[in-house]
């Protein structure tokens, strides 16, 4: 999913925002929020509740964040906007690009936030407690245990680089939202007290998504699984499992080439020869090779789990989450299930 200009420049999108038909920001008090993905809009929605109105870029279930070339009218949106909410680490560059154009003004960025602790991450921190009934875990122990740690490096849930897929890390978007309170806080003093008790709802509701992972943890460690490429990473490491998909094929499927030989043929043996028990399957930016590995898995009877990068229409970051989750946990129990038939 590497970064192709598909639109006007950002440079030459500030130079038109005076003539643009963006959105005027709030004239009747209101602050407004703008995001750059409804991922970031539905977690800012959420804590703005009634007091304050909430823009997201893309919106659109076939964009590609990586890939998007601001508008004239996006470039207004931001500059106009009293807070910002955009994922950083290099994912939406748009935004960085217009925020480094038009100096200060107050920004959540999602990526630096990542790693702050909270009782969200109960599930990295959990003892496994084996079922008895997951052969593929079984398998995966024998492999750790013939590989060292050095050598084993390739398989770590990060492949060795930095993640900036953090929508997927649940802990993270409670701190976003923590944050965001804050800012519209500083913006809106009336509403302070509102903001922060929309975020601890939040929280809350969080909890839902976060007890799933850490139950999958504790029933299937170390379960092997592949990716398509690595978006759901810290859902993956949440959950403790293992992915097994060469580093070679997650990151050419990642910046949109195509893998070397050798780690198709490797990707397809894990799935063919049912080595993993689930494939994560990013179908937003699906391409033949990827097509072809679901394929694979589908036709050896591997479970499918599909994430995207935006809100499917119609769901709340709660709603989809959870209901990933859920189809994760399902697909490991009928993947433990069929190994002890």
């Amino acid at each position: 999913m590497t970064t192709v200009a598909v639109g006007l420049t950002t440079a030459a999108a500030l130079a038109l925002t005076g003539c643009s038909s963006a959105p005027d920001a709030a004239t009747d008090g209101r602050v407004t929020v703008v995001a750059s993905t409804n991922v970031w809009g539905s977690v800012a929605a959420a804590v703005a509740g009634e007091y304050a109105d909430v823009k997201s870029i893309i919106s659109e279930p076939s964009a590609d964040p990586h890939s998007y070339e601001a508008s004239p009218r996006d470039a207004a949106a931001v500059t106009d906007a009293d807070l910002v909410v955009y994922n950083g680490g290099g994912y939406d560059e748009f935004v960085e690009d217009i925020l480094a154009a038009e100096g200060d003004k107050p920004t959540v960025n999602a990526y630096e936030l990542l790693g702050t602790e909270s009782d969200l991450h109960a599930g990295h921190d959990h003892e496994p407690t084996a079922t008895g009934t997951d052969a593929i875990a079984e398998d995966a122990a024998a492999h750790d245990t013939a590989e060292s740690h050095d050598s084993h490096a390739g398989h770590s849930h990060n492949h060795g680089g930095v993640n900036e897929h953090v929508w997927y890390d649940i802990s993270t978007v409670d701190t976003v939202a923590h944050a965001i309170a804050t800012e519209l806080g500083e913006l809106d003093p009336a509403n302070a007290a509102a903001y922060t008790a929309n975020a601890e709802s939040f929280h809350g509701k969080l909890h839902t998504v976060a007890d799933i992972t850490a139950d999958v943890a504790a029933r299937h460690a170390h379960t092997p699984v592949a990716q398509t490429e690595p978006t759901a990473h810290y859902l993956l490491a949440a959950a403790d499992l293992d992915d097994r998909t060469p580093e070679d094929f997650t990151r050419a499927i990642e910046e949109g080439n195509d893998p070397p030989p050798a780690a198709i043929a490797a990707t397809r043996d894990l799935l063919s020869g049912k080595q993993v028990a689930v494939l994560v399957y990013n179908n937003q930016t699906e391409d033949k090779v990827t097509r072809d590995m679901r394929s694979v898995a589908e036709a050896a009877g591997v479970p499918v789990v599909e994430v995207t990068e935006t809100l499917p229409e119609g769901v709340d970051y709660v709603q989809w989450q959870l209901s990933i989750a859920e189809q994760l946990a399902a697909a490991l129990e009928g993947a433990a299930a069929g190994t002890s038939e």
